[in-house]
């Protein structure tokens, strides 16, 4: 049988499409060459089948991050309300907002900083709101780290900058962080309000005012549910202040 002779000749005029293709052409007509095909087609078939279980991975993994992050809204928007209220009560009064955590938590703590210092919605003009993230300042954290140890890094900072009426965010995934543990104690002993951003589990949940707690274990995914809540907190810390839309319009 020939398909040039025979197959396509036939077929001509009753719907025959011709597709452009790229990459190696391989002529199977004889047992040799259907052989070479069929190694090279192995490698093809077993990349892809790679790739489709790596696509059903990141679908599970991306499946448990939203089913935490719905959870979390069961769970935390009472908590967060309050919170945020607590935030708006202390920079009403003349306070500021300190934030600490480790590693994400630390990232977490900038951004929030940024979001306050900055803004939120790029829609509304508005002052800078006092916020300072106890985790920027490297010459603080290596002397005293180096000198005393690194679990007072935050609770110095907090001893040297809260004064009553500040308040401190707290964000630690496993809540039992050791250093964000002792600058809640510091604060608390000052006088300050605390709030916890926080993953189940550890001593922080109940050590501090106002606990937000992510429902769940696992880090990756209290992270991920940590961020929307940290920007519906700056949300409503900027509707209540200065009347600003609840829209998620940010500038950064």
């Amino acid at each position: 049988m020939s398909l040039e002779r025979e197959v396509f000749p036939a077929l001509a005029g009753g719907g025959l499409y011709g597709v452009v293709g790229e990459g190696t052409f391989l002529d199977i007509g004889t047992p040799e060459s259907l052989a070479k095909a069929d190694t090279l087609l192995g490698v093809e078939l077993d990349s892809l089948q790679a790739q489709a279980g790596q696509v059903e991975y990141g679908r599970a993994y991306l499946e448990a991050g939203l089913e935490v992050q719905r959870r979390s809204l069961d769970s935390c928007l009472q908590e967060l309300v309050q919170a945020a209220n607590a935030v708006v009560r202390s920079l009403r009064g003349g306070g500021k907002v300190m934030l600490c955590g480790n590693g994400g938590s630390a990232a977490d703590s900038q951004h929030v900083a940024t979001e306050l210092v900055c803004r939120l919605s790029r829609t509304l003009q508005r002052p800078a709101l006092a916020a300072l993230a106890l985790t920027t300042d490297s010459s603080i954290l290596t002397a005293y780290g180096n000198d005393f140890g690194f679990e007072g890094v935050f609770a110095r900072q907090v001893e040297g900058l809260g004064r009553p009426g500040d308040i401190l965010i707290a964000i630690s995934t496993s809540g039992r962080s050791a250093n964000v543990v002792r600058a809640v104690e510091q604060a608390r002993r000052q006088g300050i309000a605390t709030i916890g951003l926080l993953g189940e589990g550890g001593p922080l949940q109940d050590g501090v005012d106002h606990a937000v707690v992510v429902p769940d274990r696992d880090t990756q995914h209290v992270q991920e549910s940590l961020l929307p809540l940290e920007h519906l907190l700056c949300d409503l810390v900027e509707q209540a202040l200065y009347g600003g839309p609840a829209k998620g319009d940010s500038s950064s």
